[in-house]
This record gives structure tokens, C-alpha cells and sequence, in this order.
């Protein structure tokens, strides 16, 4: 029987040493290739479920050079009052103001395309308007002048528009808007009260919108200002105009366009 040696059993050999730290070797790379390509592969799942196809619509809307539509719209607007040198001295009102008050609006959209930021928009339009005059006198009294009418309007605007992003963009508007009063109520007795004013009117418009495209339409949501240059006030002897020497039109408008 062979006889056993101490160092047999506790040395190791050098090729075996060699062969042990080679296996740890690959073994770390192995780990250090699994975990790169684990963090490779959430990276992607997420990035795949974060990033979703948006159909563009209508998406040659704007190689057409007109293009038509029409609009709903709920204007607030009322009267800017100037009060005349007589109001302290010969009118015994001691307020005169004119409240904002909601009307109605419908009408059409023509948009010609100038380039790619520029239009030529023209929104011809009915509008039922009930602008009022209030007057206010001491001990609590007051007199209201109701002005029941119905214009049409012209608008001439130029449209800025911003780059389209996907099926949305922004755009800003400006220009000027001549109206014509077609249709005005008036009561049966034009007393010596009645407060008189003119027929035509013509206002600078300026506003923002936002464009969204969908399959078949265009929706644009646009708020638009409107300030009347002209002096609507036709001056009379009457109590009711004693103390106006200006009324101008202003109205902030909410259209609902659809191209």
C-alpha cells in the first residue's frame, strides 16, 4: 500500500492555480456582458412603450390654396362711453356706463394660403348684438338705453401660423373689420329720452387660436378683440345724450371654427 504524503493532499499545483483564476476571469466578464445587455433590453422596453405612432391628418391641408369653412361665436361686447363737458354741469345722472352683455355671431370662413407662415383670412359674418347704456342717478334711480340690432361684418385679417407640430399648432391674427347695422328694434315711442346712435362702424381686430386637425376637419378654438374707431354717438338735444360726447364699440369674441 502506497504511503500518503501531507503535502499531496493541501498543495496545489500551478497549472490548476492558473485554471481556477482563468475560470473567475470569464466568469466576471460573463456578469459584466449579462448585466450591459439586461440594461440594453429595459432601455429599449421602455423607450418602446413610451413612444406611440401619431397619425398625421390632413396632411397636404396646406398645398391648397383656399380653403373654406365656417364658424359659431359668443360675443361679449358693449359700448365705450366719453362723457361731454356738460355731464358735471347739465346732467343730473351721476354715472353713465354701458355693461358688457353677451350676443351671438354665425358666419363664414374664406383662408387663402400666402406662404408657409403667412395667410389672408376673411370671416364674413351675422351678428345679433344688445348693447346697452345705463344711466345712474342719485337716490338710487337708474335708466337703461337698449340698443337691439343686427350687423353684418366684414373682417380682413392676416394669420400667423406657427410651425405644425404633429396635428396641432397656434396662430395669432390681425386686421381690420368694416360692420353695418341692417336691423335695429326700436320702440314705438321715440320720446325726447332716446339715445341715438350710428349705423356703420369700423374696428381694428386682433386674436390667438389653436388649430387641431382631425380626419376630416379642421377645429379651431380663437379669442379676438375688437375695438370700434368710430364715433357711433349721433349727438341730440335729448335727455339721454346730454352728457355723451363718444360711444365706440369694444367686444372680446370666442369663435369655433371649423375648416
Amino acid at each position: 500500500m502506497d504511503t500518503p504524503y501531507l503535502r499531496h493532499c493541501i498543495d496545489l499545483h500551478r497549472s490548476q492555480v492558473g485554471s481556477a483564476m482563468t475560470n473567475r476571469s470569464a466568469i466576471s466578464r460573463l456578469k459584466r456582458s449579462l448585466t450591459i445587455l439586461l440594461f440594453l433590453l429595459v432601455h429599449l422596453t421602455t423607450y418602446g412603450q413610451n413612444y406611440k405612432y401619431v397619425v398625421k391628418h390632413l396632411e397636404r391641408y396646406d398645398d391648397k390654396l383656399i380653403h373654406y369653412g365656417f364658424f359659431f361665436a359668443a360675443p361679449v361686447t358693449r359700448f365705450t362711453v366719453k362723457y361731454s363737458p356738460s355731464f358735471i354741469t347739465a346732467d343730473s345722472a351721476y354715472r353713465i356706463y354701458s355693461p358688457n352683455k353677451a350676443s351671438f355671431r354665425v358666419g363664414f370662413v374664406v383662408n387663402a394660403f400666402l406662404n408657409d407662415r403667412f395667410d389672408l383670412r376673411l370671416t364674413p359674418s351675422v351678428s345679433l348684438f344688445s348693447r346697452e347704456v345705463q344711466y345712474d342717478y342719485p337716490g338710487g334711480t337708474s335708466k337703461t338705453e337698449v340698443r337691439e340690432s343686427t350687423w353684418v361684418d366684414l373682417p380682413l385679417l392676416f394669420k400667423y401660423k406657427s410651425e405644425r407640430r404633429n396635428n396641432s399648432r397656434m396662430y395669432l391674427l390681425a386686421g381690420g373689420s368694416f360692420s353695418i347695422e341692417t336691423n335695429v328694434r326700436r320702440k314705438e315711442n321715440q320720446g325726447a329720452s332716446r339715445l341715438s346712435t350710428g349705423t356703420t362702424d369700423l374696428a381694428i381686430e386682433y386674436g390667438i387660436g389653436f388649430e387641431q386637425f382631425f380626419e376630416f376637419f379642421k377645429f379651431a378654438p380663437e379669442l379676438r378683440f375688437s375695438h370700434g374707431l368710430l364715433n357711433l354717438y349721433n349727438p341730440t338735444s335729448n335727455a339721454a345724450g346730454i352728457g355723451i360726447s363718444r360711444l365706440s364699440t369694444h367686444t372680446v369674441t370666442l369663435y369655433l371654427n371649423f375648416e
